[in-house]
C-alpha cells in the first residue's frame, strides 16, 4: 500500500525538497502557505480529516529571525500553536509527524557539542517560539520526530549561501562574520533523510506504533562545524561559476559590527550521534554537501 504523505510549507526550501524526494516513493500532497495557512486551525484539521495522511512533514515555519523580534505573536502562531495542534491531531488520527526545529533553541555558550538532553536557552524570539513548538509536541505525547537542524541552505530560495553567491557577482568586497559557528546543512540532504525515515518507520510492523516508539528530539545537521566566514570562503572556492565573481576580498567582521538588534548564538555544534544510533541516519560532511549543492 502506497504511503500517503502531506507536506506543509511546500513553498519553503525544506518543504519543497521534501515533497520532491518523497514523490519518488509515496503519494504526496504538498501545500504552500497560500494553499493552507497552518495557523487556521479549522482549515488544518479539515485537511487532515479529508486527506487522511499516513505521515505529515511540517516544513512550515516563521523563519525570519529579524522580523520575529517585532512579530513574536505571529511567529508563535506558526512555530508553536499550530505545531501543538498538529501534534494533537497526529495522536488522534494516528499519523506519524516529522517536524523541524533549530539550533537557535541554544545560546551557543557551551564549550562542547550540544546533545539532545542539554537545557535549551534561546536568545531570541525565533528560538523561543521554535522551542515552544517542541514542547507542545512533547506535552501532547505526539508520535513525532522533532529534528533540530542548523544553517539550512538550498539553491532556490534566499539563504546564506545564495546571498554570498549573489554578493560575489555584484561587488568587489564582501563582509562576513567570523564569530558565529555552526553546522551548514543542505536542504536536499534533510529531504532524503526524511524520505528514508518515513519509509522505514511506516514500513515497520504496526506502522503508527513505530512512530510512537521512536518519537522524540533528534539533532540532524551537516557533519562538521565552521564559521560563517569559513562557509563563505568555501562557497566562493567551490562555485563552478567563480569566473563570474566580481569579489576580490572577503572581510572578516564580528557580530556587533553588523549592528543587528537580534542576538544570535555564537557557537552551536549539534551532536548528531543519537539520530545515527537510534534511527540509522547521518548527513554527509558539510563541505561535501556544499560542493554537491553548487554543482546543481
Amino acid at each position: 500500500m502506497t504511503m500517503r504523505v502531506l507536506v506543509l510549507g511546500a513553498g519553503g526550501q525544506v518543504g519543497f525538497e521534501c515533497a520532491a524526494v518523497l514523490r519518488l516513493t509515496a503519494e504526496v500532497l504538498a501545500l504552500t502557505r497560500g494553499q493552507l495557512d497552518i495557523t487556521d486551525s479549522d482549515a488544518l484539521i479539515a485537511m487532515l480529516q479529508n486527506w487522511q495522511p499516513d505521515v505529515v512533514v511540517n516544513g512550515a515555519a516563521y523563519t525570519n529571525v529579524q522580523e520575529a523580534e517585532a512579530k513574536e505573536a505571529q511567529a508563535h502562531a506558526v512555530n508553536a500553536r499550530a505545531v501543538g495542534i498538529l501534534g494533537e491531531q497526529a495522536k488522534k488520527r494516528r499519523f506519524g509527524l516529522i517536524h523541524f526545529s533549530t539550533d537557535y533553541v541554544f545560546d551557543g555558550r557551551k564549550d562542547g557539542a550540544y546533545e539532545e538532553g542539554d537545557t535549551p536557552c534561546p536568545l531570541n524570539a525565533y528560538g523561543r517560539t521554535k522551542l515552544e513548538g517542541e514542547r507542545a509536541l512533547i506535552e501532547a505525547d505526539a508520535p513525532a520526530l522533532i529534528l533540530r537542524t542548523a544553517w539550512v541552505y538550498g539553491m532556490r530560495t534566499h539563504n546564506f549561501v545564495s546571498t554570498i553567491l549573489r554578493l560575489a557577482r555584484s561587488r568587489p568586497v564582501v563582509s562576513v562574520v567570523t564569530d558565529q559557528r555552526g553546522n551548514p546543512t543542505f536542504c536536499r540532504d534533510l529531504a532524503e533523510a526524511v524520505a528514508l525515515l518515513s519509509s522505514r518507520l511506516q514500513g515497520q510492523r504496526g506502522g503508527f506504533e513505530a512512530w510512537r516508539a521512536w518519537r522524540g528530539v533528534y539533532h540532524l545537521a551537516g557533519q562538521g562545524m565552521c564559521s560563517r566566514f569559513e562557509l563563505a570562503q568555501a562557497v566562493l572556492s567551490l562555485d563552478p561559476r567563480r569566473s563570474e565573481h566580481l569579489v576580490r576580498h572577503i572581510v572578516p567582521i564580528t557580530s556587533p559590527e553588523l549592528a543587528s538588534s537580534v542576538c544570535r548564538p555564537e557557537r552551536v555544534n549539534l551532536n548528531t550521534n543519537l539520530a545515527f544510533e537510534r534511527l540509522g541516519i547521518r548527513l554527509p560532511p558539510w563541505r561535501m554537501s556544499l560542493q554537491r549543492a553548487l554543482a546543481g
